[in-house]
């Protein structure tokens, strides 16, 4: 047995119950493949996106819904070893990647403030327009359960406001466009289990300001979602269900008892409605 028939076996019986069950209930609860879809999987070289190829390569083998893939990689100026990891994983895993060049690197090395920001605004645009090149109506992400709780936090401790990280969204840049999660439902600490079963080696930070932790799991310890990361471990001794209740919190929330809210076109206070309700 070749070593991607390994990987593609343990997805569908020993990953089954936490990663391939979890990654078919985010799809289906959220609605994110359809008939007809085109969707570009966005492979970054980490283990996140390495594993959703392979999720979206394995539902595409067993669907019930005619789509199609395309498997792209932008290269924003890695180094060459970072490069060649990616392109070597990539066939290791049978998954046919396309890569395509930009300068994302280059013109964030001379931004000095927030360059991780404008780095990832950048990426999204240059995957939105090469994806459409191809024909494909969405893209993919990696993002997982853990990037959506940790994002609800930082909203609320350092942002002042309750949102999350949503499992699909349309484009507002690019029309007829759609951005989909499938990993929304899945944990990291499951990803990084697979990952080690298989002994498999991904990039975690080929940026070239940060080239030291290229590869392997080094994570920095110093970004508000590694603080987010610490605080939830904590969190998780005195309560094991702190994840999914942070979870479930933006899937129930009751506008009775929120102080105020909007949406792209309105600021709404609980107020507004105060007096009638006793009227």
């Amino acid at each position: 047995m070749e070593k991607y028939q390994e990987i593609e076996q343990s997805l569908i019986k020993k990953f089954r119950k936490c990663i391939w069950s979890q990654f078919i209930k985010g799809v289906r609860d959220y609605e994110l493949v359809k008939e007809g879809d085109k969707i570009a999987v966005c492979i970054s070289g980490g283990k996140d996106s390495m594993l959703l190829a392979k999720c979206m390569q394995e539902l595409k083998k067993h669907r019930k819904v005619n789509f199609e893939l395309e498997f792209i990689v932008m290269d924003p100026g890695y180094n060459e070893v970072n490069r060649a990891q990616i392109i070597e994983n990539a066939k290791l895993m049978n998954i046919p990647i396309h890569i395509f060049e930009s300068d994302i690197f280059d013109i964030v090395a001379e931004v000095e403030e927030t360059p991780c920001y404008l780095c990832a605004r950048m990426r999204r645009g240059y995957l939105y327009k090469e994806a459409q090149a191809l024909g494909c109506n969405k893209i993919a992400l990696g993002h997982h359960f853990d990037d959506v709780i940790e994002t609800i936090l930082m909203g609320m401790l350092y942002g002042a406001q309750i949102q999350t990280m949503m499992p699909k969204l349309h484009s507002t840049n690019f029309e007829g466009m759609e951005l989909i999660r499938p990993l929304y439902m899945v944990r990291e600490e499951e990803i990084i289990a697979w990952k080690n079963y298989h002994e498999l080696q991904f990039l975690q930070c080929a940026c070239r300001f940060t080239e030291a932790c290229s590869l392997g799991d080094h994570q920095g310890g110093g970004s508000k979602r590694q603080a987010m990361k610490r605080l939830i471990k904590r969190f998780r001794q005195e309560n094991p269900y702190i994840e999914m209740n942070i979870f479930r919190s933006v899937h129930n929330v009751n506008l009775n008892t929120i102080i105020g809210y909007h949406d792209d076109e309105k600021q709404y206070s609980f107020l507004d409605t105060y007096d009638k309700k006793n009227s």
